[in-house]
């Protein structure tokens, strides 16, 4: 990792189709904002919904991308009304959960962290726990199916709460009611707030932040996209144990003839290593920055901040975690070593049970590294762990 002074240079050239077959983790990964353009199409027909601007799976797709490049977050939001609209049966949803745990799958990820509003899917006469559990459904149903076709990927779920709403009480709650101790099943692991941040603080969901609190649940906050450092302050002080997106806290740096400088806020973040989930290309098309080129992520990646890379809405920004690790390859010259860093930040980073992560980290994310690495024979990645060989 660039915070790695002890890091030799990859001396290996980076390749897409080599990319595209290493192990990767997505902790930040919007489900109903990943949609297949067809499957939205289907849906759509099903429920009678006639919103769409096309019945064109590739015209869906860009146009999608394009609503999605609002140049602000609200704008950005919007486009998930018609996402929403489709998702109101519990077999929708199933359907949704399973095909994005077999794309994801396909992309070669072993770690997946989905998330999804149940309060945002209750319009068709569901309750918010039938929303969870036909999303359950539809992880174990994707797990099953990746497994037969030879990916093995593990599928978790966060239940997110809309900061501009006053349901986040009733969120937390059935997050609560729906953890591993809670219940059968070890699918939902984490409360997440999202929505628009101007003008609706966390401040403001207190009781929910106590009742998660009191519970021990995980947390993390969309913050310091929509809004800046007070956003991510604000994030901070409600517990958060990850920051969703997260890039605005480069707003905390100064410069100096002695370098780059972090103050208070952003030197608490670094020091606490609490994980930023950033997602360039939706950083971008939020307008958070003009440019892939100017987004801040290598910055602070070379700083010593907790960085992983993660798709965001996979439909809206029309990605997948191959192409935003090419877009680090590419634009700040990542190698190999960076890329594997990222990962285990990101594992590490998870909010499943320590076995699982290190069932996944012995068993699918170090065997590819080290067979790439010691095809060269000159290069070496710095384990995850102190107690694992080094690479070379």
């Amino acid at each position: 990792m660039h915070n790695s002074p002890e890091m030799p240079l990859d001396p290996l050239q980076v390749e897409a189709n080599v990319v595209a077959d290493l192990p990767k983790v997505v902790l930040h990964d919007h489900l109903t904002g990943g949609m297949r353009p067809s499957t939205l199409i289907e849906l759509a027909a099903q429920a009678g919904y006639d919103g769409l601007p096309s019945d064109d799976p590739e015209e869906v797709a860009r146009w999608f991308v394009e609503a999605g490049t609002a140049g602000s977050l609200p704008g950005h939001l919007e486009a998930f009304a018609h996402t929403t609209a489709v998702t109101q049966t519990a077999e929708s949803l199933t359907r949704v959960a399973r095909e994005a745990v077999e794309d994801l799958a396909g992309d070669r990820v072993v770690y997946a962290e989905l998330r999804i509003a149940p309060e945002l899917h209750v319009d068709g006469g569901l309750s918010m726990q039938e929303v969870v559990d036909a999303v359950v459904e539809g992880l174990s149903q994707g797990e099953r199916a990746a497994g037969e076709a030879g990916h093995d990927i593990t599928a978790r779920l966060i239940l997110s709460a809309m900061r501009d709403r006053d349901r986040t009480v009733e969120v937390a709650q059935l997050l609560v009611d729906n953890l591993p101790d809670n219940t059968d099943h070890d699918y939902v692991v984490a409360f997440d707030l999202a929505g628009p941040e101007e003008g609706n603080s966390p401040g403001r969901h207190a009781e929910a932040f106590a009742l998660l609190r009191d519970n021990l649940a995980p947390v993390t906050i969309h913050a310091g996209e929509g809004a800046g450092l007070e956003s991510v302050r604000a994030a901070v002080v409600a517990g958060a144990n990850r920051i969703g997106h997260g890039p605005r806290v480069f707003e905390d740096l100064s410069a100096s003839m002695d370098g780059i400088e972090l103050q208070r806020l952003s030197g608490h973040i670094r020091d606490r290593r609490i994980p930023l989930e950033l997602c360039p290309t939706s950083n971008v098309q939020t307008g958070i920055v003009d440019a892939i080129a100017d987004h801040p992520f290598p910055l602070l990646d070379d700083l010593g901040f907790t960085c992983t890379v993660n798709t965001g809405s996979r439909l809206l920004s029309g990605t997948t975690m191959t192409r935003e690790m090419m877009i680090l390859v590419e634009v700040f010259d990542y190698g190999y070593t960076e890329l594997f860093q990222l990962t285990c930040n990101a594992i590490e980073s998870a909010f499943a049970d320590l076995p699982t992560r290190e069932r996944i980290l012995d068993t699918l994310i170090y065997p590819p590294y080290l067979e790439l690495t010691d095809q060269d024979g000159d290069g070496e990645i710095d384990p995850c762990e102190d107690e694992q060989p080094t690479i070379g």
